[in-house]
């Protein structure tokens, strides 16, 4: 089948054109053509471009957290937030959904946007909700989850039970847990949730995929195989084959492979599973993870937080484990991406990829430090030295530029969340959402990439030197996203011979008020040609 698209203004990556052939799921070509058409399609001058790559994101945790409380739309205040908990709740048994043993579930809450009291909920507060089920509830960054007295009775964790390495628990005065954990820490909650089924995992694929689709999104490089602590990642990958087989993946997946133990990556790699893949899923990057969050003050710095300096925060390895880690992922051929969001882990994450590449120099190994938020000159010139990828989330502005200054300090701030100077000194950069930490919303960060404020634009630019322009903040989330997972000559530009998946808008981006970006709706979206979404007409 052969469709003719015309009349589009229609950014291919390299150039302007108004028409484009699909063939067989690829571009075959750039322009009206005299041979046989069997379809056309008048995109009446609608803007159109290569589908959005979501550089950096968690597929498994965005579906799940679709199908829990929606925090994040109650995140006003402290009280709002355990009224919609409560109404959860409430819906939850009215439909017949809470049986013996099931957990309550939510996403989204930020302490911080709290107007009434500026903390963390505790097990007092989720006991407001319910005494009879077990609750746990995840801060927006992930970092951080809240849990009940029922859950902590579950758990079996009382005034006794000791601090794990990695991450912490909160005791009051008396010794007695406040059901709020940090980082590693996590896992002493998670392990006991109940494990989803392949079935489940279909389900959560699903409605990400279709949350994905309607924002434009065509491609992701997702970290998945931590999410949930006891299970198998080969049932992830049967869902995926599955899936497939059934026609119902319409995002193209490239897998960040997360793993904690090192006895974990070598199975994997010795199962040669680190080069399975097509083109619809593959596995890629080792995918570590270096600290946590910002803001929860778990980030790890090289000094001590300006607004608690009791704490440089937390590293989730000691500098031999990421050693170790990185040194056989790259002797193995393996690429690696890590999560860094201080300074100071970024130091220990350098020092790591310095020594791996020194046992075993690799010319194109596109290792990357994923978030590479809080940094210093010397760093960023160690980065360009080693050619290390940046995967950056310009959304993170919309929150974190009411914060950073006053957790690292104005210098630190000052070199911080940089983009422009990272493509200026040669250092490759691709941009995504980290959802569910962020809604996928491309527009929105193509917005704060530009402006370098956040969405309201209600605060001063931040680094304004730091803006990029319309046309890379574009290649940042679509061909920048491709040259991320070496498919840079498979998709992410639209011409001859790629993938013919791309996204039609209802406005250009390159003509509208750089504060209206956001605002701009995606009309359709395809994969291999395919329409996968299409906004209903209102």
């Amino acid at each position: 089948m052969r469709t003719l698209y015309k009349n589009g203004a229609i950014y291919t990556g390299e150039s302007w054109i108004t028409s484009f052939v699909v063939e067989d799921g690829k571009i075959s070509a750039t322009k009206e053509v005299d041979e046989t058409i069997d379809q056309v399609i008048d995109l009446q001058g609608k803007f159109v471009c290569a589908g959005f790559n979501d550089s950096h994101m968690h597929l498994l945790n965005l579906g799940s957290t679709l199908s829990m409380a929606r925090l994040s739309e109650h995140t006003n205040s402290l009280e709002e937030m355990i009224g919609h908990l409560k109404e959860y709740v409430q819906n939850k048994k009215e439909f017949g959904q809470l049986k013996e043993g099931s957990w309550i579930q939510g996403r989204g809450f930020n302490h911080d946007y709290f107007q009434d009291e500026n903390r963390f909920p505790t097990r007092y507060d989720l006991d407001k909700v319910s005494t009879e089920y077990p609750i746990c509830i995840v801060r927006a960054c992930g970092h951080i989850c809240v849990v009940n007295s029922k859950a902590l009775q579950i758990l079996g964790i009382t005034k006794e039970t000791k601090q794990i390495e990695g991450g912490h628990f909160e005791v009051d005065e008396q010794g007695e847990p406040l059901g709020i954990f940090f980082e590693n820490a996590l896992e002493m909650v998670y392990g006991k949730l109940p494990e989803p089924t392949v079935e489940d995992l279909k389900q959560f694929i699903v409605l990400a995929c279709e949350k994905l689709n309607s924002y434009g999104i065509t491609s992701i490089q997702t970290d998945d195989y931590e999410t949930f602590p006891n299970m198998d990642y080969h049932n992830m990958l049967k869902a995926i084959d599955e899936l497939i087989a059934e026609d119902k993946l319409t995002v193209r997946i490239n897998e960040q492979v997360h793993f904690t133990k090192l006895e974990e990556l070598k199975q994997f790699i010795q199962e040669e599973n680190h080069t399975k893949g097509d083109d619809f899923f593959k596995n890629g990057p080792l995918k570590m993870l270096g600290d946590g969050s910002l803001g929860a003050r778990t980030a790890y710095l090289s000094r001590p937080y300006a607004d608690q300096p009791n704490t440089r925060g937390i590293p989730v390895y000691s500098q031999n484990q990421f050693d170790e880690m990185c040194s056989y992922a790259n002797k193995n051929g393996m690429q690696i991406a890590i999560h860094s969001i201080g300074d100071g882990i970024l130091d220990c994450i350098l020092s790591a990829y310095e020594k791996a590449l020194k046992e075993c120099p690799r010319e194109d190994h596109r290792h990357g430090i994923v978030h590479c938020q809080i940094t210093r000159p010397d760093q960023i010139e160690k980065m360009k030295e080693m050619k290390l990828h940046a995967y950056i989330q310009s959304i993170f502005l919309d929150y974190d530029i009411h914060i950073v200054k006053e957790r690292v300090g104005e210098e630190l701030a000052s070199t911080s969340y940089q983009a422009k100077s990272l493509l200026e000194k040669g250092i490759t950069i691709s941009n995504g959402s980290d959802a569910p930490v962020e809604d996928p919303v491309v527009m929105r960060g193509i917005q704060c990439a530009v402006t370098r404020q956040n969405i309201a634009h209600t605060a001063l630019p931040y680094l304004k030197e730091e803006a990029l322009t319309v046309q890379e903040a574009i290649d940042s989330f679509t061909k920048d996203g491709a040259y991320a997972s070496f498919e840079e000559k498979k998709k992410g530009r639209l011409v001859e011979g790629m993938m013919a998946d791309f996204v039609v808008l209802d406005k250009n981006p390159f003509e509208v008020d750089p504060y209206e970006l956001s605002k701009i709706q995606v009309e359709k979206t395809y994969i291999n040609g395919k329409l996968v979404y299409e906004k209903r007409e209102e």
